[in-house]
């Protein structure tokens, strides 16, 4: 699509002018109405430094949103503890905790076990899988915090994402963690973009590079049986 460029009235691409219109925008507001725009870390080679980590775990226990990186998508994030801030996430993605299943990111399958329950063949099937690009559906535990109370499934990630993990080991505690909800490729894979998407959404972008498309796999581990309902970038044998 083409449309027509406001200051000089050339035709430029559209992807261009959107862009330049977001600057515009955020420049307008910056200046205008003491507007604060979005802070953003980058990660570089996957590797956080310790001052990174402290400055995202500051904005996360302060009841902030931030946008991270996984080993599949970007996701909007939040300490799991915090009540308000697992509400404001449920705002901004149109989540009801009622109805939705929520998920968590943890650093390992010890975290995990906090938070739900982990049987010995779960255990197996989660210790041969992660940390990878896998959602486990779990039954939960009263541990989790109010947002979740009343559901009987939370899901679990333990991504191959060593940013992702260092900020849950950082933290302390387990992220509620949710994918971006954006629907142009562009837009989902580049830092940049989504920042401008999730502006006055999200406190704090961590920059970790080119994102990807493709979903992570989710394995139902609360029946009598392991079964893949969704089937994504994580390959997963079951038993």
């Amino acid at each position: 699509m083409w449309v027509s460029n406001f200051s000089d009235h050339k035709i430029t691409n559209y992807h261009t002018n959107l862009n330049a219109c977001f600057r515009l925008f955020h420049y307008f507001c910056a200046i205008n109405l003491d507007y604060t725009l979005m802070d953003t870390i980058k990660i570089w080679s996957d590797n956080p430094s310790d001052s990174q980590l402290a400055e995202i775990v500051s904005v996360l226990q302060g009841g902030g949103v931030i946008i991270y990186p996984t080993d599949t998508v970007y996701a909007l994030g939040c300490d799991a503890l915090n009540p308000k801030a697992v509400e404001a996430i449920c705002r901004i993605k149109g989540l009801n905790p009622a109805k939705n299943n929520l998920s968590i990111v943890c650093a390992d399958i010890s975290q995990a076990a906090e938070y739900a329950r982990i049987d010995n063949a779960v255990y197996k099937l989660m210790k041969e899988n992660t940390p990878g690009p896998v959602t486990f559906l779990l039954k939960a535990l009263n541990s989790l915090p109010k947002a979740f109370k009343g559901r009987k499934i939370v899901g679990v990630r333990i991504p191959d994402c060593q940013t992702a993990r260092a900020i849950v080991q950082k933290l302390e505690q387990p992220l509620l963690t949710t994918s971006i909800a954006l629907d142009d490729d562009d837009y989902s894979q580049n830092p940049e973009l989504i920042a401008e998407a999730y502006e006055g959404m999200a406190e704090l972008m961590v920059d970790g590079g080119e994102g990807q498309t493709e979903l992570s796999t989710i394995v139902d581990c609360t029946g009598r049986e392991p079964e893949i309902i969704r089937e994504g970038k994580g390959q997963i044998e079951l038993y």
